[in-house]
């Protein structure tokens, strides 16, 4: 299966998904370009989540396609997506929480090294897989934390902890869905921050409501309305256009 990826990292062209009569999103055609950091918002109900849903394989579309590059993978399942480069981030497990952050990050490199259930591993082989994971926990300002329990750490800093394990499986395509969603401001931008400074080898699509946090770090954005694509454009843009403030003070106002 070839992963070259010509022009588009990843794009989609008439995704539809429905269930009986509700249609949760409709005919979303997108691009995302290579190292983009495209944001999706829209009110809730919009069919942001489901959407990200569609990308990952987690739901099957009614209709319409998935393409990464030029290979069409709307039938692939979930795990062949990540082997091809695209992962979401989720949240930290049971397993994963018991253990140090250091411990779980070299646990997820291992999973995509087909190492997991190899109980003897030379020390190069474990050299290279602490050395791999302490580069990514110094990326995410980690490093401080490789000793503590995952559990026990902020709230902010196990999000922080699910992006490396994320970026674990080497992703073409990082999905984020409300990265920030309960974690104070400060936090939040600290958090979007670490994001920011991420490889451009990594395209990031992220769901996010704290609208100045998406202006903020968002190079493109697209507004879902109703499970269709309203509009798409650069932050600028999407500020001056009277439909998307249409949209969003109706909705405070029925709230």
């Amino acid at each position: 299966m070839s992963t070259t990826l010509p022009n588009t990292t990843l794009r989609t062209e008439g995704l539809s998904k429905q269930w009986g009569a509700f249609k949760a999103n409709s005919d979303v055609s997108l691009t995302f370009q290579p190292g983009a950091r495209h944001a999706l918002i829209g009110p809730n109900g919009a069919g942001k989540t489901t959407f990200i849903n569609l990308l990952t394989g987690f739901f099957a579309p009614t209709s319409g396609k998935v393409f990464f590059g030029d290979e069409d993978i709307t039938a692939l399942p979930q795990h062949k997506r990540v082997k091809l480069g695209m992962t979401r981030t989720f949240q930290i497990n049971t397993l994963f929480a018991g253990l140090t952050v250091l411990e779980s990050v070299v646990l997820a490199i291992n999973e995509r090294k087909g190492m997991q259930f190899v109980w003897y591993k030379t020390v190069a082989q474990e050299s290279a897989t602490i050395d791999e994971a302490m580069e990514l926990l110094t990326l995410l300002k980690l490093e401080r934390d490789a000793d503590t329990i995952t559990r026990s750490l902020p709230y902010g800093k196990q999000r922080l902890v699910e992006i490396a394990l994320a970026l674990a499986t080497k992703p073409k395509v990082l999905l984020l869905d409300e990265p920030a969603a309960g974690i104070p401001s400060a936090e939040s931008a600290e958090l979007f921050d670490v994001i920011a400074r991420l490889p451009r080898e990594v395209t990031v699509v992220f769901i996010e409501h704290d609208m100045n946090l998406v202006f903020r770090f968002a190079e493109r954005i697209t507004v879902l309305v109703g499970g269709k694509v309203l509009t798409e454009g650069t932050p600028a843009e999407i500020a001056a256009d009277p439909r998307v403030k249409e949209v969003y003070l109706g909705e405070a106002e029925h709230e």
